[in-house]
């Protein structure tokens, strides 16, 4: 009880003597990813490991985007198509979520 009063008080002091706005926030971090553009180019490589990888080219507006999927998934990214992808990042491959393609 005597911390939360503590925890209180100081941010009454720093209320009434700051010049200013006080902002808390913070931003939560889904875990999810949405990239959109043409389908350019698919690769399907192995890595040291002996897994599969899929390396996928879209492109946008002049910009490219490769992005680096687990497993063969050459069969979901149709070549000169549209698509849009949603996708959970991971630390040596991305795990495809959601592909819309049109």
């Amino acid at each position: 009880m005597q911390r939360l009063l503590s925890v209180l008080l100081v941010f009454a002091v720093m209320s009434s003597i700051s010049c200013g706005d006080i902002f808390v926030g913070g931003a939560l971090n889904s875990g999810t990813q949405t990239v959109a553009g043409a389908v350019s180019i698919v690769q399907v490589s192995a890595t040291s490991g002996g897994t599969s990888i899929t390396v996928v080219t879209l492109m946008q507006s002049g910009a490219a985007d490769t992005l680096t999927f687990c497993g063969d998934q050459r069969r979901r990214f149709p070549v000169d198509q549209v698509v849009r992808v949603t996708f959970s990042a991971g630390s040596s491959c991305d795990s495809v979520i959601a592909i819309l393609i049109g």
